[in-house]
């Protein structure tokens, strides 16, 4: 026998739940806002799917009475009715106090540490089912992964994504170079001899490398650095000066963080100034749990709300 399940409609069902509500025709098409010859056709496929009259005329002419089969099926029904209508909305509405979605955002070990230590508390405070994953991106499958949903938002570098995301500037930072507490050389402002003169930690986001845009600045004054360690994580950077007498350039809101033990001072050269920004694909767009996580982030980012695509 062919299976009856798409034989109903959701108009069916609601014309169901009304009969048996007010068990009057008249009442029942009023809730629905239909006629009363609608509501009787209505009523005509529903007898025949159920194979049941479902209601009979009460004996005093004035209403309708369910049948055992009816009365029945009615809390099964009004079950049925909620879970279709939470199904209904369950994309276009968001609740994050209640919300158990995981979202994926990529970004390399630099964005992450500047912006995660703000953002889990700040997400968890109002969403405190939500789970964030940190994900590594491949630059080169940023936006097929985005496409396919693999991740929610990517954040970075305007230069890091190709052409088709959104995209919008979290923050913009400035470079200050980090030394320990009790270094040596002391609290004095920095010269670029001094600069030069010492030894530096560099990140090498790549790997390995003993080179990078301060590198660049100095050789464009005719100068040149010490860089004896290099380290591929930032979460290292600030272990590492606090136990040695290295110096290191990084952003400022990562730097600030540690405050306790690291000393900041301006860089005795012109470095370029240090730009985040939030990207995600124009299926999220009005997606209401995405447009929600890009809230939280835009707040703990303070971001100004400058546009890239």
């Amino acid at each position: 026998m062919r299976e009856q399940l798409f034989d109903i409609d959701g108009n069916l069902l609601l014309t169901l739940d009304a009969l048996l509500r007010d068990q009057n025709v008249t009442h029942a098409a009023a809730r629905l806002g239909i006629s009363q010859s609608a509501l009787s056709a209505r009523l005509a496929r529903l007898r025949q799917h159920f194979g049941d009259r479902l209601l009979v005329p009460a004996a005093s002419g004035r209403g309708m009475i369910p049948t055992p089969h009816a009365c029945t099926i009615q809390p099964a029904l009004a079950e049925l009715i909620n879970r279709l209508r939470e199904f209904s909305n369950v994309a276009s509405v968001f609740n994050p106090a209640s919300s158990e979605r995981t979202f994926r955002i990529a970004a390399t070990d630099n964005p992450a540490a500047i912006l995660a230590p703000d953002l889990i508390p700040f997400v968890k405070a109002q969403a405190p089912h939500v789970r964030l994953a940190f994900v590594l991106p491949d630059k080169t499958r940023i936006f097929s992964d985005m496409e396919q949903g693999h991740f929610d938002i990517f954040v970075g570098a305007a230069d890091d994504v190709a052409d088709g995301l959104m995209g919008r500037t979290l923050l913009d930072d400035h470079f200050v170079t980090a030394q320990r507490v009790g270094h040596p050389r002391g609290k004095q402002p920095l010269t670029l001899d001094e600069f030069c003169a010492l030894d530096h930690l560099l990140i090498s986001t790549s790997g390995g490398r003993f080179a990078g845009m301060v590198d660049e600045a100095l050789a464009a004054l005719g100068r040149s650095r010490t860089v004896s360690v290099s380290v591929q994580s930032y979460a290292l950077a600030p272990v590492i000066l606090a136990s040695s007498d290295h110096i290191c350039t990084l952003p400022y809101r990562f730097l600030a963080r540690f405050a306790g033990s690291l000393e900041l001072f301006e860089p005795p050269l012109a470095l370029n100034d240090f730009s985040l920004s939030a990207f995600w694909h124009d299926r999220t767009r009005n997606d209401p749990a995405h447009i929600w996580l890009r809230e939280q982030l835009f707040r703990v980012a303070g971001a100004e709300g400058r546009t890239n695509a």
